[in-house]
């Protein structure tokens, strides 16, 4: 989905469809993860398999890296937290990605020390994702290797739906903004006799990169609440969000004004920081909180690590890259049963460590 303000796509991708144009921030935030990688910020052997035309795609900005890599960190140290907290409880855990488009993180985490922790990833996303995805997979020999290797018996492409269904990963298409009796319960609910595709008693963690912002709220409401109520009262229940918000000042507004010309709207914008912790906690999330990305950067970032990534290149004008950083944000919450004895509540961002000067 959309990643930071990044330049228009080409005029084959502004179609009169207003999907197409949602659509195509897949291919915005892929060539953001691209580019940094490309310029040494992160390390990903697997995203040029997931990108058409890798090799031809430019190199994006310093500060378009930068913010990259502030987002995609972050991400990574709360699923990689959550998985260490399922494995210290000896459980394994279910991850399902919300409009997951050309992301990586299963092929990360099917060759990383956690693979065993993971019982079932799920990506759900527009069919034309999907299909382009499962096809991507599929010619892509490591890719189809390490999801053979990851998987149980074999794993089955259905082409015609733009699916992949395995004992563990799961590529699978809908439309989120319809109702999930609709959307979600033939795809993760029991079906006749067949056991669920996704578990209702495994902690369970949701991610949603540039997803709600584009839904109305009762929309994304209805999302979340339906996995609440899917869930065993014994289950946990974590969710992780990267979008924008806080678009009434004069540069929020700019970019809205921008999003537009490419047919792009936000009608789930939430106002402030805290209502993003809020919307969770208001839905029965026993725990919440959010955090803009420069906070992120300056509080959670390790100033070796920082020092590292000013080496890559010349980072200039780090104030102006800010104004559009603090209009995104990522949220974490949590909700969990008093008898589990894993602090589940603890998980997050750590946003008390020395604040360091990049």
């Amino acid at each position: 989905m959309q990643g930071l303000n990044l330049p228009p796509p080409s005029p084959l991708h502004r179609g009169k469809n207003p999907d197409d144009a949602i659509r195509s921030t897949d291919g915005d935030a892929s060539l953001a993860r691209l580019s940094a990688v490309r310029k040494g910020y992160l390390l990903d052997p697997y995203v040029h398999a997931l990108v058409p035309g890798a090799h031809f795609k430019p190199s994006l900005s310093p500060q378009m890296n930068l913010g990259t890599y502030v987002r995609s960190t972050a991400i990574d140290a709360l699923v990689n937290g959550w998985l260490r907290l399922a494995e210290r409880e000896g459980r394994q855990c279910q991850i399902v990605s919300l409009g997951a488009g050309s992301d990586t993180r299963f092929w990360r985490l099917a060759t990383s020390e956690l693979k065993q922790t993971l019982a079932k990833y799920i990506e759900i996303d527009f069919k034309e994702v999907t299909a382009a995805k499962a096809s991507a997979i599929c010619k892509n020999q490591e890719l189809a290797k390490i999801l053979g290797d990851m998987t149980p018996g074999d794993y089955l492409t259905d082409h015609d739906n733009g699916a992949i269904y395995s004992s563990i990963y799961n590529l699978l298409p809908s439309d989120l903004r319809t109702a999930p009796s609709e959307s979600l319960t033939p795809l993760l609910a029991s079906n006749g006799s067949a056991p669920p595709l996704l578990s209702p008693s495994l902690p369970t963690l949701l991610l949603f990169e540039c997803v709600l912002v584009y839904m109305p709220p009762v929309a994304s409401t209805s999302l979340i609440n339906w996995f609440v109520d899917y869930l065993e009262s014994s289950s946990t229940l974590g969710a992780i969000v990267y979008e924008m918000f806080g678009l009434d000042d004069a540069f929020g507004r700019m970019m809205l004004s921008n999003l537009k010309k490419r047919n792009l709207y936000l009608p789930g914008a939430y106002p402030t920081l805290e209502s993003l912790s809020t919307r969770f906690t208001d839905l029965g999330f026993t725990s919440a909180g959010a955090a803009r990305l420069p906070d992120i950067r300056k509080s959670t970032i390790p100033p070796a690590e920082l020092q590292r990534i000013v080496k890559l290149e010349m980072l200039d004008e780090i104030e102006e890259l800010d104004l559009t950083l603090n209009h995104y944000a990522i949220t974490w919450a949590v909700k969990s049963p008093q008898q589990v004895g894993v602090p589940w509540g603890d998980w997050g961002l750590d946003l008390n460590r020395s604040k360091t000067t990049l």
